[in-house]
Order: structure tokens, then C-alpha cells, then sequence
């Protein structure tokens, strides 16, 4: 008789091999084996960091920036300074007036003397004394120019007689002053002028 050959477990047939049970040679043989093995120690993984959105990469270079300026609607302007008030222009005292001053029917409340003076020091003393006029509320001052000296037959003109009235018609002067006319001959005449001071606004 053939001896049929002995089949090892993997080449027996998926039914055979469920129901095969170990046999105690086997078992003790398994148990031997698992206790002598140990476990593999798994090295801890180091925690890998999120993947960085295309987006971080321009966020970085964002703060690292300087802050853009605010657009230019919201720029806060500085208001525009006041227009300063342009002063009146000057107007003549008119014929009544002048007669009365010159027939001393009207008061002089002032006088000022500029003879001797530099032109420097004549526009400092016109312009303090017509200041305290207007302050004080004076309304007709007298200012005395000079009519300057005579040079052999031509009468020279006084630098101050030629001044006073240009200084009178800047701004400055024109917030104090209403006009001014050439005095009388009693009172200087063309050496002199009677100027109207402006009232003051309380």
C-alpha cells in the first residue's frame, strides 16, 4: 500500500484547519515561546506642527509692515484759520466837520507832536497814542508833522508829512482811524492833520 503523504496545516483545506484544535505538545510549546518574547518599545512620535496655510506667509510679512496711513477721507483737516476782518477804507471828515474843528466849535480831544522824531520812532508814538484814543473813545486828535524846512527858493517837504498819511492808510492804522483831513491854518495847517478815530466795538 502507497502511504498517502501528510499535508502540514497551511495546505490543509480552510474547513479542516477551523476545526483543528491544538494539540497540548502545541499549546505548551506557544506558551513557552510568548513568555520569552518581548513587546518592541514605539519611540513616541513627535507631535508634527499643522501645516502652515498658504496664507500664514503673507499674514507674517504683514505685521512685520508698518501700518499703511488711514486714506485721506479720514485724515481729520485743520480747520482753515479765521479770515481776518479787512478794515474799512478811510473816508474824508467832510466840510462841516472840518469848519467846526477849525472854528473850534468841535472839540480836539488830543494832540500829538511829532517834530524831531525818526520816521522809526514817529510810527511807534502815532500808532501808541492813536491805540489810547481809540481805547479811551476819543472821536478828533490833532497830529502835528511839520512842514518840513525850506532849501533856498523850494520849500523840501518833511519825510514826516509825507509819511503820517501813508502810515494812516495801512490796516492797522485804519482799524483806529475813520479819515483825516489837513488841519487849519490855526492849527498847523499844512503841518497838521486832524484825524477821526473810529469808536470802539464792546
Amino acid at each position: 500500500m502507497k502511504r498517502q503523504p501528510t499535508l502540514t496545516p497551511s495546505e490543509l483545506p480552510a474547513s479542516s484547519r477551523r476545526k483543528r484544535a491544538l494539540s497540548e505538545e502545541e499549546h505548551a510549546l506557544w506558551e513557552s515561546v510568548a513568555k520569552q518574547t518581548k513587546p518592541l518599545r514605539k519611540k513616541p512620535r513627535a507631535a508634527k506642527a499643522p501645516p502652515a496655510s498658504p496664507d500664514a506667509g503673507v499674514d507674517a510679512a504683514k505685521s512685520d509692515a508698518p501700518p499703511k496711513p488711514p486714506p485721506a477721507s479720514r485724515i481729520a483737516r485743520a480747520p482753515k484759520p479765521e479770515a481776518l476782518p479787512v478794515a474799512p477804507p478811510l473816508a474824508p471828515l467832510g466840510r462841516r466837520e472840518r469848519s467846526r474843528l477849525s472854528r473850534g466849535r468841535k472839540q480836539i480831544d488830543a494832540r500829538l507832536d511829532l517834530h524831531g522824531m525818526t520816521q522809526t520812532r514817529a510810527h511807534h508814538a502815532l500808532f501808541g497814542f492813536l491805540q489810547r484814543a481809540h481805547g479811551e473813545g476819543l472821536t478828533f486828535v490833532l497830529v502835528i508833522t511839520g512842514k518840513g524846512r525850506t532849501v533856498g527858493a523850494e520849500s523840501e517837504r518833511g519825510v514826516l508829512r509825507r509819511q503820517v498819511p501813508q502810515w494812516l492808510g495801512l490796516p492797522e492804522f485804519r482799524a483806529m482811524v475813520v479819515g483825516f483831513e489837513e488841519a487849519h491854518i490855526g492849527h498847523g495847517g499844512e503841518g497838521a492833520l486832524y484825524v477821526r478815530i473810529r469808536r470802539s466795538r464792546i
